[in-house]
This record gives structure tokens, sequence and C-alpha cells, in this order.
């Protein structure tokens, strides 16, 4: 009997394919680059990995030249503000609950009101309102629990909105990605 092990069929062994590494990369829905790089930027600026909800950073001191922009990650729920291409701050915030959007693509800011209230949402106060389409998405102060849970604007702490209304104009170019 033992003979007879000897002379049969080889054992057949599983194949294992080997696993791919671990990417760090997020998975984004749509992105161009601006929301991981803004990230890094800020880990390098701030050394800061993260924020929490209602958090914000801002740099002591800005370049006097260069255009501002706004780069805004859904995926993380974090919204970052630059001059020229220094990053002057970044913050949580809370953009659309299921149910309502927050729109990925290239924006303007159209118009900034220091004190503004909600036509479509039962009057809602949205103070330092930037909007930046007809159907009234805009970035305000307001309630930032760290996850989505506006109507479709992109909420901020209150000093954070106010800070970036100070730096932002008419025209200021703004980028969702997420």
């Amino acid at each position: 009997m033992i003979a007879g092990c000897s002379t049969g069929p080889a054992p057949k062994l599983a194949t294992v394919k080997p696993v791919a590494p671990a990417s760090n990369e997020v998975p984004y829905h749509w992105t161009v680059g601006n929301a991981p790089q803004a990230h890094k930027d800020m880990v390098a600026e701030f050394g800061k990995l993260g924020l929490k909800p209602g958090e914000y950073v801002w740099a002591s001191a800005a370049p006097a030249e260069g255009d501002p922009r706004i780069v805004v990650d859904l995926l993380t729920q974090m919204t970052y503000v630059y001059r020229g291409e220094k990053l002057l701050g970044a913050s949580s915030m809370s953009s659309a609950k299921t149910g309502h959007i927050t729109p990925y693509g290239y924006w303007t800011i159209l118009e900034k009101r220091p004190f503004y209230r909600s036509k479509k949402y039962d009057n809602a106060p949205m103070p330092f309102m930037q909007r930046i389409d007809d159907y009234g998405i805009a970035f305000h102060g307001g309630v930032n629990p760290g996850y989505p849970a506006s109507h479709g604007c992109m909420r901020l702490p209150m000093k954070f909105a106010e800070k970036l209304y100070g730096v932002t104009k008419i025209g200021t170019k703004v980028v969702i990605e997420g």
C-alpha cells in the first residue's frame, strides 16, 4: 500500500495570485488632482493629516500677490483656499446630504453677500455667502458636523467662512472634486 501512494498522481496545489499592494490613493469619483494636492499642501504647510468637524487652519502670513482659488474635496469633506500657489487655509465642511447635490466641476464665485437668507429653505441664514451657480449653491458659514448634511451648499465653520469671504472676489475660481 505504501508503494501505491508513491505512484499516484501528484497532489494539485492551489495557485494563489499575489495580492496587489494596498494603494494610499483615495477613490475619487472625479478629480483632476487638485484635491489630493491640496491635502498634501495642508500636511506640508500646517503639519495636519486631517481636521475635526468645525476645525480649520489659517496661515499666519499670506502673499500680497496672486489670485485666490478654492479647492473643495467632497470625499474628505474639506475646503482649501489658495492665493497663487500658497495654501492660505483649510477647513472641514459639510456638503450635500443624500437626496441633494453639491456639483463636481469648475465654478466661479458669482455673488458675495456678508449676510443672506435662503430663498428656498425657510429663510435660513447664510452668513458670508458666496454663490457659485444660478440655483443657489454657495459657500457660507453654518453647522459643520463634518459629514454631508446640507441641501447642496458647502457649509463652513463661521470664522473660516469669514476669512474666506475676505480673500475671495467675484470671479474667484473654484474646483469641486470628490
